[in-house]
């Protein structure tokens, strides 16, 4: 019999393949939080099973792990991981500071089939989704380090085109006897795939952050793709209809690109598309990158914009550049040292 990789299980599955070996339900309980709050490595730590059921799951199954291959500190304490997979391929994660609340930003594909025409990843293309052990071992390989209060999936690749593995990964994250974070903590970033994001609003509760980026299908037909099956009146009725719990809001991403999405006029036409449903802005600078023609917005432009949207009475945050001295942004350091391994 092939083992299995216990970190693929949720709870619900866990104790679905336990008691199918004709084991207690709660002892399902008891491997999860052996896995995901004493971040156990192997079942022989887990003391309060006997020793002839971690012999038998030893038989059975076995517990992946993932060991940062390189990691970056940036001087404002951002930092960059590389994970390399055991296929062979590697993700990144970035633990961002921020006083008490540290959040990490998780990937959910290697490489990404979005193409958005102002994000690196994208230049990888997608190779593979990765599986729910892949998208939770990065959560349990950084907080080994580091404290960890909020989970982004906002890394490499789209998350909904993964939806499966990312569900179950969130319902490890936010399981009470998983990793115990809260759905107030945890952020799932799509680009616009309208259906799986009602699908995703039907199986978990966590918030939403939706990536913008432009106010007319013209310009979002251009620099996102994916505008092109599901065009903004389209994702505007999703975001509409998403369930949201009381008091919680979409976040709707909005990369300023100088000459492109940056002007009054476009202040003005976001103001419209997010009047319909709860939401809060993030504006984020364009980040320059080799091989895109983009550039990064003026500062007077970001502050007009920015102004616009207060005035508006809408709550909007200008995200600062982090990590910028460790190339912090989704992609480059697995694209740097890519490059290195192939000059070498």
């Amino acid at each position: 019999m092939e083992k299995v990789d216990i970190k693929n299980f949720t709870l619900a599955q866990l104790e679905g393949h336990i008691t199918g070996q004709g084991k207690e339900r709660f002892r399902a309980k008891q491997i999860f939080k052996w896995l995901y709050q004493q971040n156990a490595t192997s079942f022989a730590q887990m003391t309060n099973l006997s020793k002839e059921f971690r012999a038998e799951l030893e038989r059975t199954a076995w517990i992946s792990n993932l060991e940062a291959e390189a990691v970056e500190a940036s001087a404002d304490g951002t930092k960059k991981y590389l994970f390399r997979l055991a296929d062979g391929n590697a993700v990144e994660s970035v633990l961002i500071p921020d006083e008490d609340r540290n959040t990490l930003c998780i990937s959910s594909q290697v490489g990404c089939a979005m193409g958005c025409e102002f994000c690196l990843t994208g230049t990888f293309k997608l190779t593979r989704n990765l599986t729910t052990a892949e998208i939770v071992n990065q959560v349990c390989a950084v907080k080994r380090e580091e404290p960890v209060r909020n989970i982004v999936f906002m890394g490499m690749g789209e998350p909904l085109a993964n939806l499966e593995n990312v569900i179950g990964a969130l319902r490890i994250l936010t399981d009470p006897d998983g990793f115990q974070f809260s759905t107030r903590k945890v952020t799932v970033s799509t680009s616009g795939l309208v259906p799986e994001m009602a699908a995703l609003g039907a199986a978990v509760t966590v918030n939403l952050a939706v990536s913008l980026n432009a106010t007319t299908d013209e310009v979002r037909d251009r620099i996102m793709p994916v505008n092109r099956r599901y065009p903004l009146k389209e994702l505007i009725a999703a975001c509409k209809a998403f369930p949201l719990p009381s008091r919680r809001w979409i976040t709707v991403e909005y990369v300023l690109i100088r000459g492109v999405n940056d002007s009054l006029d476009d202040a003005k036409r976001l103001v419209r598309l997010i009047s319909t449903f709860p939401s809060k802005v993030n504006l984020i600078p364009f980040n320059e990158h080799e091989g895109c023609s983009l550039a990064t917005p003026t500062q007077e432009s970001i502050d007009r914009f920015h102004k616009y949207l207060l005035d508006k009475h809408v709550t909007v945050i200008t995200r600062s550049s982090r990590g910028s001295d460790i190339s912090a942004a989704c992609g480059q350091l697995k694209g740097r040292l890519d490059k290195a391994a192939e000059a070498r």
